[in-house]
């Protein structure tokens, strides 16, 4: 979930990063490029072999072994070029600059190929903790949940990332079915954390507390106590507390042909009927978990909707909603819905996805979760697959 205000597009510091390291990949050409400078005007009486010795050693520390390859062969390249034009050929000190050329290229090329299996080594291991973290905190959805058949799916919008700050889950229960699906502000490791404290509260409380009402309220009031430790330990105090909530909606299929739902400043779910596709608005707006200083009055009610065989219920983050092509324009959700009515879950899903890759042309903004459940009759077998 973005932050409710957000400055104007700019460099950051992710884009100041990668223009200080294309800087840095420039800088063993350039050198190159000074030293064939330098021989070519009458600066050439001064020294430049330590300089393109040099040139396989910088690219190293920026460049993989082909970067690598590629500096030296410039190197040698115009160590050549200056030789034949300055008739140096024949002379010990010429031979003595390609010995220690060949030397540093060597040594410089070997230290970059140890240091990309090492960065690889370690880059599978974090993604094999990303994937086991990922099947604890956001575990798929059982393809059969009571009077429901179900499907998730999760898009982080961080290149190469498992997990972000959007979350999901489905719980049958004794009191039916339940669900949740939340955004947490911001992104990275603090909003992991949140989502992590909210799901766990979340699955504690769907068991023992029979009120869908206070199922969130138990989820908000853990959110709470998280920040509160957070700010205590950062010294951040009401300003952590201010900035950690939780946008999410929970519902419930109880054995009725029925949807209880409770939502939480969060995108109303999506009721597909008959072909027709309504929201499932709130009654009583309420802020997001972890602002509950701002309810005014009764904490909330409980939203009944009907919920039929034949029915198809999608829940989703802003990730979804707020997805923008290249002329700004935001992906049409009901309309997708609505085209694809009479997909299986798994189609659906999988069609929604290429469908938000080509919306924003593979660049989400945003974390995307959705749970798609579709009401079977009798709980059944019925149903698609």
């Amino acid at each position: 979930m973005r932050a409710p205000l957000r400055a104007p597009p700019g460099p950051g510091a992710g884009g100041d990063h990668q223009l200080l390291y294309t800087l840095a990949e420039c800088v063993p050409f350039a050198v190159a490029l000074l030293v064939l400078l330098i021989e070519l005007t009458p600066a050439h009486v001064l020294y430049t072999g330590p300089l393109l010795v040099a040139t396989p050693a910088l690219a190293a520390v920026t460049m993989g072994p082909k970067g690598t390859l590629a500096a030296a062969g410039v190197a040698v390249a115009v160590s050549v070029a200056t030789a034949t034009r300055n008739n140096a050929w024949g002379g010990q000190q010429v031979y003595t600059n390609f010995l220690a050329l060949f030397l540093v290229s060597v040594a410089s090329f070997m230290t970059s190929r140890a240091a990309r299996t090492r960065r690889e080594n370690e880059l599978n291991q974090l993604r094999r903790i990303a994937v086991a973290a990922q099947e604890v905190l956001l575990r798929p959805v059982p393809a059969r949940l009571g009077p429901v058949r179900a499907a998730s799916m999760y898009m982080a919008a961080e290149q190469g990332a498992q997990i972000g700050g959007d979350l999901y889950d489905a719980v049958q229960t004794r009191y039916g079915l339940r669900m949740i699906v939340g955004d947490v502000r911001g992104k990275g490791l603090p909003a992991v954390r949140a989502a992590a404290v909210v799901l766990g509260a979340f699955r504690e409380a769907v068991h023992y507390e029979e009120d869908l009402l206070e199922v969130i309220n138990h989820c908000g009031a853990a959110l709470r106590r998280d920040a509160a430790i957070a700010g205590a330990g950062t010294g951040g105090g009401e300003d952590a507390l201010r900035e950690a909530f939780v946008t999410a909606v929970v519902a419930q299929v109880p054995d009725g042909p029925a949807i209880e739902v409770v939502n939480r400043g969060h995108p109303p779910p999506l009721l597909l009927r008959d072909g027709a596709v309504r929201p499932l608005t709130p009654s009583t707006p309420l802020p997001p978990l972890g602002l509950e200083e701002f309810i005014s009055g009764p904490p909330g009610r409980l939203d009944s909707y009907p919920f039929t065989p034949g029915d198809r219920l999608l829940l989703h983050t802003d990730g979804v909603i707020e997805a923008r092509d290249r002329d700004n324009a935001f992906f049409d959700l009901p309309g997708a819905m609505a085209t694809m009515r009479d997909h299986s879950r798994k189609a659906f899903l999988e069609e929604l996805r290429q469908a938000l890759l080509g919306h924003t042309h593979g660049c989400l903004a945003d974390d995307v979760a959705i749970i798609l459940v579709d009401r079977v009759e009798g709980g059944g077998e019925a149903g698609r697959p």
